[in-house]
């Protein structure tokens, strides 16, 4: 699925430079993903609040302790000016873009992001940028220059989608649009060698058009894409690496809050047999939306929080991770003000770093048809536990959850998989073959790895 990349344009390991496609790809080459993106994480960069600066530098010398706690793909929230008129809050969104090819001032330059791409690149990091292609603000110059690449109502006005009223709808039936933001899009692989983008609203731009901008992207590089929807599978065919799982987020949390049974994850699990069997979907416990909008982590989950965040890791899908989410963020970020995240105690870091770890590590666990099939340990109907293997070649992880809020125990059946493992949080050596029995706390988890 979604790379429309031959095997010779596919970047093997951390390449750092932009590639030159010997032959450009056809529209019915094969899709497949990029290499370094088979056992990746990704990371959502919430530049205004990441630092007390609030700017591209600043957030740069970030990028060693995020390298260090295993990070791959980071997602920069939109790095565009802001439009001015009729702009939410002192700030603005960020997703009211008013030029698609310069760098918002309060962030930086363009010197700035070539900068932190090149050491990205340097450390082993992917970039990619967060690309508002539905809608802009009501003051691009395109809105003067050509607002007939805008759609209007009855009266001839601009359209709002939805209640956003910061942003004005563009018309895709438009060619000339088309191919201006395509333009767009492949200035930042030119000019500042960014990996790819995660693309908002997806789901409300034709899919013709991300296919012809998938393929004219894949000319000048191999790219990742990511697609903010989950209800148009056929974005993930020839455009998109990965979209968005927002249903199995939804579960989570109601699981959580004890209004789903555990059993609700095979549901889901299931569901992705109707998708492209090597499309990736991203699975996360919070993000720029679910926090400024509907409350932190622990509003939503409470100390159901860390397991959910285990479960992002360990079933099928790519994990995120959110400005803060390793220094345990507790409020809801203001979205259209400066409202600094506290760095003064990262206390989940080691947490991350060892999921992070548990990831990269065990083939089980990556990425689309690179990892193992999850196979139950427990009945599916289970209400309460949840255990399940994920094996491939000869790699094999066990996952035990106990998800209430009441203490349980546990025990593997005979035919579930033996000899010894390791626990991947505290490396204790487990012989499985002796059937263990288990005592889990309330939201208790225990992930264990095979031993060669």
């Amino acid at each position: 699925m979604a790379t429309i990349a031959i095997s010779t344009m596919m970047l093997i390991g951390c390449q750092n430079q932009t590639q030159q496609v010997q032959e450009p790809p056809k529209a019915d080459t094969v899709l497949t993903h990029v290499d370094w993106s088979k056992s990746a994480n990704i990371y959502e960069v919430n530049l205004r609040q990441h630092t007390m600066e609030g700017t591209i530098k600043a957030f740069q010398a970030d990028l060693p302790r995020l390298k260090a706690m295993g990070v791959d793909i980071l997602w920069l929230m939109p790095i565009f000016p802001i439009g001015m008129e009729n702009r939410k809050g002192s700030m603005g969104s960020y997703y009211a873009v008013a030029d698609y090819t310069e760098v918002n001032p309060e962030f930086g330059t363009l010197a700035d992001i070539k900068s932190l791409v090149d050491e990205a690149h340097q450390l082993g990091m992917f970039v990619i940028l967060d690309w508002v292609a539905n809608h802009s603000a009501w003051d691009h110059p395109w809105a003067k220059n050509h607002p007939e690449w805008y759609k209007h109502d009855s009266t001839g006005a601009f359209v709002s989608p939805f209640d956003w009223t910061d942003v004005i709808a563009f018309d895709y039936e438009n060619p000339e649009l088309r191919d201006s933001m395509i333009s767009a899009l492949k200035y930042w692989v030119k000019e500042a060698d960014v990996d790819g983008y995660r693309c908002d609203v997806a789901g409300l731009v034709p899919v013709d058009f991300w296919n012809e901008a998938r393929l004219q992207l894949e000319q000048l590089k191999p790219v990742f894409m990511l697609a903010e929807n989950e209800d148009v599978p056929a974005l993930l065919k020839r455009a998109f690496d990965m979209n968005y799982s927002w249903n199995f987020h939804h579960i989570m949390n109601q699981i959580a809050q004890g209004k789903k049974p555990a059993s609700e994850v095979w549901k889901y699990v299931n569901s992705l047999d109707t998708l492209p069997p090597d499309a990736y979907h991203m699975l996360f416990i919070t993000n720029h939306d679910e926090n400024s909008w509907n409350g932190t982590v622990g509003e939503r989950m409470g100390d159901a929080s860390d397991a959910m965040a285990v479960l992002t890791y360990t079933i099928p899908g790519m994990p995120l991770i959110y400005s803060g989410q390793e220094a345990g963020l507790d409020k809801r970020l203001r979205f259209f003000e400066k409202d600094t995240i506290d760095w003064r105690n990262i206390k989940k870091e080691a947490f991350y770093t060892t999921l992070n770890h548990l990831k990269h590590n065990n083939k089980a666990l990556w990425n689309g048809k690179e990892g193992g099939e999850i196979i139950a340990l427990t009945e599916r109907k289970d209400t309460t536990m949840l255990a399940f293997l994920r094996e491939t070649e000869d790699n094999k992880v066990v996952v035990v959850m106990n998800l209430s809020d009441l203490p349980q125990k546990f025990s593997l059946d005979p035919n579930s998989p033996s000899g010894m493992f390791s626990n991947a949080f505290t490396g204790e050596t487990i012989d499985l073959s002796e059937n263990q029995l288990f005592d889990l706390t309330p939201w208790g988890y225990l992930v264990f790895v095979s031993k060669e």
